[in-house]
């Protein structure tokens, strides 16, 4: 694909409204917020975060081979060239308004609080010549850099975005201003930020607000808060015959693929995915109907979902003399839930390395037992919970051992698995048993 931009400093101080210095014709290729990958001709973002200071690296990215700067205005280092604004963050979000402004091609977003990486990235197979957000780029940074790194020849850009409050997607629409909204669904998830569903469904309701007249909103038909919001064109999806884009006859494999039919309007097949989980079928219909939205055709659809793979550390499965489900990458009750459900069908024993799901507030304690309880009565004959520990533990009960570390995990584990267990690791991203993970499929397979 074509190198993304051709700009010049100029472009950037016109988006930004900065103030230059150094020459204003210094070509621009890329946009970066990281020294360590940058690449020649890039300009480089000097973000500020909770824990660090891009300026601190505005000189090493020059080093690397940065074309340019942003900088705070108030920055008192010497890099040149470079262009000067009040607020790096919301320069960045501007710079990706600017590029997106240039593009002439289908923008789909997706959101909600569970599915979202999955159905970007089916949507990513199905519409041949997109660009997508790699990995989980989805907030204030991610989606902006997503959008600035669109290549000049992509036919689509898919995008996901996430929130952790009300204004969070309004704040990026000008970056976004979608032709397609998808809300996957909306669960239980960040409570602790939002406080009532009401207020996550009007958090969320920001992606489809962003929509221009002709934009198409893709809601999930059984959250009927969600679609009798919707004034404007929309197609639903579900497992409900009512949906506009709808699934049956789910079954899965020895390896937890799923197979099902798909239907829309006249159109229907059975296909069979390469992603791993019960819960697939409801993403797939999700970016199914996102892809029709845009005009795809039904064949096309199902040729895409067929060959769908999924994002590191989500439902990521690693076969060997015991299978490592590594979906260590976040985890919430729904997304939990449809976890332990997907393990306990594959054929062996069924051991859980689970830890906190963070941000439920006042449902935080409920949900875990809830969770707990689960893994008991699916059949699992071990859980060892890593770190803080609202319940799962005392839920699951016999089956249940706490550990404060990873590596204390890693060490019950080793004598304890035998040759066909199926193991499970899963846990909110702060606990980090991703690591822990990506070990036991090492291991394993040794």
């Amino acid at each position: 694909m074509k190198p993304p931009l051709a700009w010049t400093l100029d472009d950037v101080a016109a988006a930004t409204g900065g103030e230059i210095t150094g020459e204003a014709r210094t070509p621009i290729s890329a946009v970066s917020v990281d020294s360590r990958t940058i690449g020649d001709g890039s300009l480089f973002v000097a973000i500020a975060g909770e824990h660090f200071d891009g300026h601190e690296f505005a000189a090493p990215a020059m080093a690397n081979g940065a074309a340019a700067a942003v900088v705070r205005s108030d920055w008192t280092g010497s890099v040149t060239p470079r262009v000067a604004v009040p607020d790096t963050g919301a320069a960045l979000r501007d710079l990706a308004a600017y590029r997106r402004a240039g593009l002439d091609v289908p923008v789909v977003a997706v959101t909600g609080s569970t599915g979202k990486t999955s159905t970007k990235d089916m949507l990513a197979r199905i519409l041949v010549g997109s660009w997508a957000s790699p990995a989980s780029f989805n907030n204030e940074v991610g989606v902006p850099l997503t959008v600035l790194g669109t290549p000049a020849d992509a036919r689509f850009l898919v995008t996901e975005v996430g929130s952790r409050g009300k204004g969070h997607i309004a704040w990026l629409m000008p970056a976004i201003q979608p032709d397609v909204a998808v809300i996957t669904n909306l669960g239980v998830a960040h409570l602790e930020t939002f406080g009532t569903r009401e207020n996550l469904a009007d958090a969320k309701w920001e992606l489809v607000d962003g929509l221009h007249s002709e934009g198409t909103a893709v809601l999930p038909f059984d959250q009927h808060d969600l679609t009798r919001r919707r004034v404007g064109k929309m197609l639903t999806f579900g497992s409900e015959p009512g949906a506009d884009v709808w699934y049956d006859q789910v079954e899965l494999d020895d390896k937890a693929r799923p197979s099902f039919r798909l239907s829309f309007g006249d159109n229907e097949d059975s296909i069979r995915m390469r992603m791993a989980g019960g819960h697939q079928p409801r993403n797939a219909v999700a970016a199914a109907a996102a892809a029709i939205a845009v005009g795809v055709d039904f064949e096309s659809v199902l040729t895409g979902l067929e060959r769908a793979t999924g994002s590191p550390g989500r439902m990521e499965i690693h076969h060997g003399r015991v299978t490592v489900i590594n979906d260590a990458y976040n985890a919430n009750p729904d997304s939990m839930e449809a976890a332990l459900r997907t393990a306990a069908a594959m054929p062996g024993r069924h051991v859980a390395v689970l830890g906190l799901m963070a941000e439920l507030g006042v449902v935080e304690d409920a949900e875990h037992r809830r969770i707990g309880a689960l893994a008991r009565s699916l059949g699992f004959a071990a859980l060892v919970v890593v770190g803080a520990d609202p319940g799962l533990a005392a839920a699951a009960g016999a089956i249940a051992r706490r550990v404060e570390t990873a590596d204390e995990a890693a060490r019950i584990l080793r004598p304890f698995l035998r040759r066909g267990d199926v193991v499970l690791v899963k846990a909110s991203h702060s606990v980090g048993l991703e690591a822990l993970a990506l070990r036991l499929a090492d291991e394993v397979a040794a």
